[in-house]
């Protein structure tokens, strides 16, 4: 079969790596199908393009995936609107995955007319999918799904059980994909010359915060042979000197980071990299052999300095961890990224002026950082307490009428009116990015002083990529 996979324009200069539908194109492809990449993303074409190339194109089976933001969810719509558009809408399928669908697949289906629903890992279910739309099976047979009947009764068939070999996996499918535009990427501690690329080091997470939505459950570590041999694969075929490890948390444990980085440093591989992190693993032993095995920047999930909201989104973290594991990352020169937001159950207002003052503190400015509100996406643990507590009725109202925008308040969980958070989120960030500015231009200064005063013959130049 012929299939369609679009990646969404994000708005972006440049997009992060589609590593989900080049997962998904890689096992497609690997059964026997023609895969064809749509990327708006790189081009930013308008919708209306799309809807052309269809009347143009001939297709069986056209896949969008998103996640569940608010951008997403009208991207999702507009798309929708596009594909369904086309004169040759009756002549294939539209498939929808993703995180944004998979919470609630009845409402995405009436929502953008598709024709099914992909819940969980992909790369099985998607190749039953294309057999069941070859009549080679049935729809009910194929695990992970949910569509509408030709009653218009919403079918959801029983779910997908989790790949256990993760290994087992086909690397994404890189060579359908613009890699010299992804790879332009720039990230903490990287060079001008160097490129970039994500990779996957693992699936799931081992934590339920309360605010976080996962089909999987558990964590699944790739093995450091499969990793390494992906690594030495993007350094042989596209130069690739910086890997961005954007799994959920490759920090599982002290024992597998250790093992990961000691393997890395035998491989020798060389190559800078990046990961998610967890404070309560990062220990001065552990966070000395990821530099020695590489790493460049560790980004940590804080998320808040009370102790009673971190025990409410189940962290699994105290501000005493927290300060202890940044100011050990610091120590052995690593830079830490320090995402804090606000608004989870009852947090008090205070705890916006704490994480200033932390992030003023800590904060070594690799990135820019500012405080937003908690969200909570449907089918978190967040979200079910807000429609229990009637702040918010349905999914619908959620994409529709609350998550307007991801630094807006969508839900209110606090004792405060959205007024007195916005203003105080307003305050604490207009802080932050002054503070930023203060000392990219003081850096520049510095820079500046050494090529006049010192002659530094090295400069080339004041650029901003």
């Amino acid at each position: 079969m012929k299939i369609l996979m679009v990646v969404y324009d994000n708005d972006s200069y440049i997009s992060w790596f589609p590593q989900g539908l080049a997962y998904l194109a890689s096992a497609t492809r690997n059964a026997g199908h023609e895969i064809t990449i749509y990327q708006q993303d790189i081009y930013h074409w308008p919708d209306s393009h799309l809807t052309a190339y269809l009347d143009e194109h001939s297709f069986d089976v056209v896949e969008v995936s998103v996640i569940g933001g608010y951008y997403q969810y009208r991207k999702l719509l507009s798309l929708s609107k596009a594909i369904n558009a086309s004169q040759n809408r009756r002549h294939f399928k539209y498939t929808i995955g993703g995180h944004g669908p998979a919470s609630d697949p009845e409402f995405f289906l009436h929502k953008t007319g598709a024709d099914l629903v992909g819940i969980g890992e992909g790369e099985i279910t998607f190749v039953e999918i294309l057999d069941a739309f070859a009549g080679k099976r049935s729809l009910e047979s194929v695990d992970g799904i949910a569509y509408l009947d030709e009653n218009g009764t919403f079918v959801r068939t029983k779910p997908r059980e989790l790949i256990q070999n993760i290994d087992e996996i086909s690397w994404p499918a890189y060579d359908l994909f613009d890699m010299t535009y992804y790879s332009l990427l720039r990230l903490p501690n990287i060079r001008a010359n160097e490129r970039c690329m994500p990779m996957l080091s693992g699936r799931g997470c081992i934590f339920a915060c309360n605010f976080c939505y996962r089909l999987d459950k558990g964590f699944r570590p790739r093995s450091p042979e499969s990793i390494i041999a992906e690594i030495k694969y993007l350094k042989e075929t596209y130069n690739i000197k910086y890997i961005a490890f954007s799994d959920e948390l490759l920090m599982s444990s002290r024992e597998r980071t250790l093992e990961l980085c000691q393997s890395f440093i035998d491989a020798n591989i060389q190559v800078k990299w990046d990961c998610n992190g967890r404070l309560n693993f990062a220990d001065i032993d552990v966070l000395e052999k990821m530099k020695e095995a590489g790493c460049v920047f560790i980004n940590y999930g804080i998320e808040s300095l009370d102790n009673e909201t971190l025990k409410v989104m189940h962290k699994g973290l105290t501000r005493d961890m927290i300060v202890r594991g940044v100011e050990n990352t610091l120590k052995v020169g690593i830079s830490p990224g320090l995402n804090l937001i606000y608004g989870n159950i009852h947090e008090p207002l205070s705890a916006i002026d704490d994480a200033v003052d932390f992030l003023l503190k800590y904060d070594d400015h690799a990135q820019m950082r500012t405080i937003r509100p908690v969200t909570p996406y449907p089918g978190t643990e967040l979200f079910q307490y807000a429609l229990d507590h009637g702040l918010v009725e349905s999914t619908e109202d959620f994409y529709e009428n609350k998550h307007v925008n991801s630094d807006l308040l969508a839900v209110n969980f606090t004792d405060y009116t959205d007024n007195e958070v916005h203003e105080a989120l307003y305050h604490a960030n207009k802080k932050l990015i002054n503070r930023y500015q203060e000392l990219q231009r003081e850096n520049n200064e510095k820079i500046c002083y050494d090529l006049y005063m010192n002659r530094n013959v090295a400069f080339r130049g004041f650029r901003q990529s």
